[in-house]
C-alpha cells in the first residue's frame, strides 16, 4: 500500500516527499502572489462637480484589492514582513480626507498611486462609489486597476 501511487499523490504527490508543516512552510517556495484587500470602506468625502457637492460632503464606498508580490523570505508572523491592510486603510482615509477632490477617477488614482508607491504590489484594483446619487441606485463610481511598471 505504501507504493501505491494513488496514495502517494495524496500524501504529497507522485514521489515527492511531503513538505514539513510548519510556521513558514519552510522549504516551499513563497514566490507568488498575496491578495490584499478592504471591503466596503464607507467614508465622508468631498467630491463632485456640482455646487451642491462642494457645500457637503457626502458618503464614498471604496473597495480595495492589491496582488502583492511575496518573496522567498519566511513571513515570521511579523506585520513588517507583509503588505499591512492597515496602513493601506489610514492612508485611504488621509487621501479622502486631504480636500475636495472632482472625480471619482481621480480620487481611484489617488489611490491606486498610494498603493503602488509599495514596492510589493504588483498592482491595484481600486471602485470608488458614490452612495447617495441616485435614489434608484446603490451607488455609482469607477473601478480601475493598475499595475506597477515592469
Amino acid at each position: 500500500m505504501a507504493n501505491d501511487p494513488k496514495l502517494q499523490a495524496i500524501q504529497g504527490g507522485l514521489g515527492q516527499p511531503k513538505p514539513e508543516a510548519s510556521q513558514d512552510a519552510p522549504g516551499l517556495s513563497l514566490s507568488g502572489l498575496r491578495r490584499v484587500f478592504l471591503r466596503d470602506m464607507i467614508l465622508p468625502c468631498s467630491i463632485g462637480i456640482y455646487r451642491h457637492e462642494k457645500d457637503a460632503p457626502q458618503r464614498v464606498r471604496i473597495n480595495l484589492d492589491l496582488a502583492v508580490r511575496e518573496g522567498d523570505a519566511a513571513l515570521a508572523d511579523d506585520v513588517a514582513n507583509v503588505v499591512d491592510y492597515a496602513t493601506i486603510a489610514e492612508g485611504v482615509r488621509s487621501i479622502v480626507g486631504a480636500g475636495h477632490v472632482n472625480l471619482v477617477e481621480t480620487l481611484a488614482e489617488r489611490i491606486a498611486g498610494f498603493c503602488l508607491r509599495d514596492p510589493r504590489v504588483a498592482s491595484a484594483q481600486v471602485r470608488v462609489e458614490k452612495l447617495d446619487v441616485f435614489a434608484d441606485a446603490a451607488g455609482a463610481g469607477v473601478e480601475i486597476t493598475r499595475h506597477r511598471a515592469p
